[in-house]
């Protein structure tokens, strides 16, 4: 698996000059800022996403779907606050945003894409409950993982195919980006967000997602994220697919394939792109 004409990537620097990062949406750049802003309440944030009548009832609709969880009729964005938390909320708006934001390359199929980062997030908040990892930023870092990937076909558009070609085990598509591009899309997502002024622990768990053990210390978020791109690979969680999972890296969270079976979530429901507007 090999393009002699384009030789992979071995500076970072120079492959950030070869692309062109997507435009986060005004109301995305002021809901990245409160990330970074610990005195920000929900009062701001609803005033923030309010500004945007469409994101508004996109928000409105997934807290009336099973994406939130929720039981009875949610009318106004305070009253999904007030129930769900200001976290839920913001990281699904910028989950939306992130989505508009995004052009998707030729190679690469946006229901087949966004089906996998919707399922990669839920898995990740799922198992950031289970091990002392915030929830929200593992589930909005597992919807963005893939992002990454855009920018490898924009410098390396002929290495998509191969990238992308059926079937891909669990961990074969960073494989593939590294040897064919020279990076995977867990590094190039955290260069995006480091671009989009994420805060800086969002933007190391990603750059180590694909590689959770090379980095100068363990990040339980890029282990949480391993975990949850390899599950969004298989679809439903089966016993199979947990004890095909990275041995040192459940021993590390202290997670177990058998009791993790036990409380798997519903594939089909996290991965519902309906709500995102796709």
């Amino acid at each position: 698996m090999s393009l002699p004409d384009r030789a992979p990537f071995t500076d970072m620097s120079v492959f950030l000059k070869a692309i062109q990062w997507p435009v986060m949406p005004e109301v995305g750049q002021a809901l990245i800022r409160t990330l970074n802003d610990e005195e920000a309440d929900m009062f701001t944030v609803c005033r923030i996403i309010g500004k945007d009548p469409a994101l508004t009832a996109t928000l409105l609709r997934m807290a009336n779907s099973a994406m939130f969880g929720l039981s009875g009729t949610v009318d106004t964005l305070e009253r999904a606050v007030s129930v769900v938390g200001m976290s839920l909320v913001r990281a699904r708006a910028l989950s939306v945003c992130v989505v508009h934001s995004c052009q998707l390359p030729l190679g690469i199929d946006r229901k087949e894409f966004w089906r996998y980062s919707m399922l990669c997030a839920g898995y990740a908040q799922w198992l950031a409950e289970l091990c002392d990892v915030d929830d929200q930023e593992a589930w909005l870092c597992g919807m963005m993982l893939r992002l990454g990937e855009i920018n490898l076909g924009q410098a390396r558009p002929l290495a998509l195919p191969s990238i992308e070609a059926k079937p891909i085990l669990p961990g074969e598509r960073w494989l593939r980006q590294r040897q064919l591009v020279g990076f995977d899309e867990g590094e190039v997502t955290a260069e995006l967000l480091l671009h989009w002024d994420f805060p800086m622990a969002l933007v190391e768990g990603l750059r180590h997602a694909a590689q959770p053990l090379l980095g100068s210390e363990f990040r339980k978020l890029s282990a949480v994220l391993n975990l949850a791109a390899r599950l969004a690979e298989t679809g439903p969680v089966t016993l199979d697919a947990l004890t095909e999972l990275p041995v040192i890296l459940l021993q590390m969270l202290h997670l177990d394939p058998q009791t993790l079976l036990l409380d798997a979530p519903d594939a089909d429901t996290l991965a519902d792109v309906s709500a995102i507007s796709v």
